[in-house]
Formats: structure tokens, C-alpha cells, sequence
């Protein structure tokens, strides 16, 4: 297995359409050296998740870990993911490929996903809170889109700045704890990408709005 070099915020592989991977194709040698390098790769950056893109292949592959206990890592081939609500969360995100910053983004707190495993077994299964959004986070870089095109710009932080001040603009908010930010990829010593590591604590969710 090998470390992979991950892709930065302007290379343009994080802009692609990621390819599909044709079913047959799912027990090629190629496909599964790059899931256990992909594995190595996330687990060398502390990181929670990582989609293919973010190690210079354009495939719909991603790698994560949904809770913090996890032991395995789950692998989603050609991953569909629809949301069952309109009820959003917003947790304060972070990037392997976007590394050392932070930003408030707001997903729908419950979705449905359908893959493949690395076996080319069916998926099917239903995530809630913050799996839901660790979920959506890694698949959406397989369409070429990066949390900070989902973020409010005004929440955007340097990491060092977030750990001194505060989730902006809800530092001094008496409802909000820090304590509970759900930074889905670069976190403390992870830093780099929920493709980081999905913040200070992958259990923990902010919940600051619900929306109908």
C-alpha cells in the first residue's frame, strides 16, 4: 500500500465529474490497491473521509468512517445519496484539500444511500445527523463540488482563528458550544480533509438550525 499526495484547493481534479465505475470492474487489482491506498492515505492525515478526487483519480469512490468507533473503514462504490428531509444542520466543516480552514455549512440532517462495497455488493442504507453529514461532505467531491461552495463566505476561518475566537458568528452565542462543532475533516491534529478529519469530535453535532 502507499500514502497518496492529496489534491489542493485549484488543482483541477477537485473540479471534475468523477467517472463511474463500471460494476465488472469493481474486483480489478487497480481498484482495489487504490481503496487500500486511499485507506493508508486517510489514516496517515487522521482524517474521517476521503473521495478519490482528492487523490488525483477521478472515480466515484469514497472511504470513511461514519462514527467515531468505527474499526473499519466503509468503502462506497459509485455512491447515489438523496435526502429525506428538509430539516438542515449546520456543523462547521474542513478539508484535507482545503487545508487549515474552517466554514459553516448547512445540509439536510437525514439522507438515503445506495452503493456498492468493494466486494460489488449492494448498499442500501439511511444516515441521520452526522453521518448524514459526513456522508454528503465526501460524495460531494465526487461532482466536482468542495464545502466552501456550500458555505456561508462570512464563516470562513482560518483554523488557528476558529480554535482562538470561536465559530463566527457564534462565538459569543450562549446556545452555542464549541465543544460540540462538527468539523467534518481537518481537525486539531487532523486537519486536513472530513476528508480531514471530521472535526474535533466525529460523535458530536452542532445543531444550530432547523429549517422546514
Amino acid at each position: 500500500m502507499s500514502i497518496l499526495r492529496v489534491a489542493r484547493l485549484g488543482h483541477p481534479v477537485l473540479r471534475q465529474v468523477a467517472q463511474h465505475i463500471p460494476p465488472e470492474q469493481v474486483g480489478d487489482p487497480e481498484i482495489q490497491r487504490l481503496i487500500d491506498d486511499m485507506v493508508e492515505t486517510v489514516e496517515a492525515c487522521d482524517g474521517a473521509g476521503l473521495a478519490a478526487p482528492q487523490v488525483h483519480h477521478s472515480v466515484r469512490l469514497v472511504v470513511l468512517q461514519l462514527t467515531e468507533d468505527d474499526e473499519d473503514w466503509t468503502i462506497w462504490i459509485n455512491p447515489q445519496v438523496t435526502p429525506l428531509t428538509d430539516e438542515e444542520r449546520i456543523t462547521f466543516e474542513g478539508c484535507l484539500s482545503v487545508p487549515d480552514m474552517r466554514g459553516a455549512v448547512s445540509r439536510p440532517l437525514a439522507v438515503d444511500v445506495q452503493a456498492l462495497d468493494r466486494h460489488g455488493e449492494p448498499v442500501h442504507l439511511q444516515l441521520r445527523g452526522f453521518p448524514a453529514i459526513v456522508a454528503q461532505h465526501e460524495c460531494d467531491h465526487l461532482d466536482g463540488i468542495l464545502y466552501i461552495d456550500r458555505t456561508d463566505p462570512r464563516t470562513l476561518a482560518f483554523l488557528e482563528e476558529y480554535r482562538r475566537h470561536g465559530p463566527w458568528p457564534w462565538a459569543e452565542d450562549d446556545d452555542f458550544d464549541d465543544e460540540e462543532d462538527a468539523d467534518l475533516e481537518e481537525d486539531a491534529d487532523l486537519d486536513e480533509d472530513t476528508d480531514d478529519g471530521l472535526g474535533d469530535d466525529l460523535s458530536e453535532e452542532l445543531d444550530l438550525v432547523e429549517e422546514d
